[in-house]
């Protein structure tokens, strides 16, 4: 359950001043937006020399057939889980848990917080749901109570930093990491009638997939050679399919499933334009990555992207479950070199702002001064002890 990351990046001398860290989430595969960040922390934390441990919690099944199982498959995960938490509390100088949304709250956050609380380590909540809202609408007591105990709670985005103000809790802002040395921006191509559209989403409802599909069908009326990959898996692919179909798109139109972390760069290089219909969302790395890459985004206004682009600044956004005005706008990029080559550049200087090194020293931050309240408690403690 505890997992070492990159063993082979160079061993460099630790920073004193960074507390010893236990990173608690997901990790890849399968690569997606809370996994990748957990991977990506906690090696270039490593790389700086800071001690890191991982605590994944979602390991495979073994054996396999445990993960077909489905209260079999539960108690599979969380027992290990729960002892690779109590050793880790036991070890590092701050436990760091990116939390979710739902049942991933009460499974895997929630026991941080009390293991931590029983262990004395100061527990941050990096809180990553873009369902908060509706998540602590309906959330019992106990929800609040954990969040209230954590030693820091940070969001990525200013959206969710004003949601947990709607609830009476303060958090502060660190932002997602996009790590730029992987993502090389070329100049923008000269693709004629046939410009590439990408789509970087998991094909899952909430990601609204159809009304991309929708618009790139209304952009074939102007671009009759163009053609869309979309990269994700999913339950909705068999209703996709059949959607591209019944539009006609079918030899326009690729399905390329999950694509690896590593090989995600390649796609972006290729891209023209990238369009993202997400219907709930907080600050996805796929417009990052689109950004770091020098390619347009069409995007929804979900969640807090209106927070990360500024409309006709770095990114061009269009109401949510709309196919004609996201087609409208994407059409508009393609057929404006000058939009396009404007957008481009204010993307390439808005990423900046995620890059690793910035974002680093906000964690650095956090850790010393959490770190920092443990060592200010136990020395205000141990006298009192003695004292009685």
């Amino acid at each position: 359950m505890t997992t070492a990351i990159d063993s082979a990046a160079p061993n460099q001398v630790r920073h004193e001043a960074v507390p010893a860290v236990c990173i608690v989430g997901p990790l890849p595969p399968p690569s997606g937006g809370m996994a990748n960040q957990c991977e990506q922390l906690a090696r270039l934390l490593r790389t700086e020399g800071v001690a890191v441990e991982v605590v994944r919690n979602n390991p495979d099944y073994r054996p396999q057939w445990v993960g077909r199982v489905p209260v079999l498959r539960a108690f599979a995960r969380l027992l290990p889980y729960l002892f690779a938490l109590w050793r880790e509390a036991g070890r590092a100088e701050v436990m760091h848990v990116l939390a979710n949304s739902g049942w991933a709250w009460h499974l895997f956050a929630a026991p941080v917080v009390w293991i931590g609380q029983l262990r004395g380590c100061p527990v941050i909540i990096n809180y990553r749901g873009g369902h908060a809202d509706t998540f602590f609408s309906r959330a019992p007591a106990h929800v609040f109570r954990a969040l209230r105990r954590a030693s820091a709670r940070v969001t990525p985005s200013s959206f969710l930093q004003r949601v947990f103000a709607q609830y009476g809790l303060d958090a502060e802002v660190v932002p997602n990491i996009i790590d730029l040395s992987r993502f090389k921006p070329a100049p923008l191509r000269e693709f004629g009638q046939a410009p590439h559209l990408i789509v970087t989403r998991n094909l899952e409802p909430i990601y609204d997939i159809a009304t991309a599909i929708k618009a790139f069908a209304e952009v074939r009326k102007v671009f009759g050679q163009a053609r869309m990959t979309v990269a994700g898996t999913g339950p909705e692919l068999e209703r996709l399919v059949a959607l591209g179909e019944s539009l006609s798109l079918a030899s326009a139109l690729s399905f390329s499933g999950r694509i690896d972390n590593a090989d995600i760069p390649a796609l972006y290089a290729s891209a023209d334009c990238m369009l993202n219909p997400s219907t709930v969302d907080n600050m996805p790395i796929s417009i990052l990555e689109a950004l770091a890459s020098g390619v347009p985004v069409v995007s929804t206004d979900a969640g807090g992207i209106p927070d990360m682009v500024e409309h006709g600044v770095s990114a061009l956004l269009v109401p949510i479950g709309k196919p004609d005005e996201m087609a409208r706008e994407t059409i508009r990029i393609l057929s404006d070199r000058s939009l396009a080559e404007t957008q481009r550049a204010a993307g390439l200087a808005e990423v900046a702002r995620y890059a690793w090194p910035r974002v680093r020293e906000q964690w650095f931050a956090v850790y010393r001064r959490v770190a920092a309240g443990r060592s200010s408690h136990s020395a205000a403690a141990t006298p009192a002890g003695k004292a009685t």
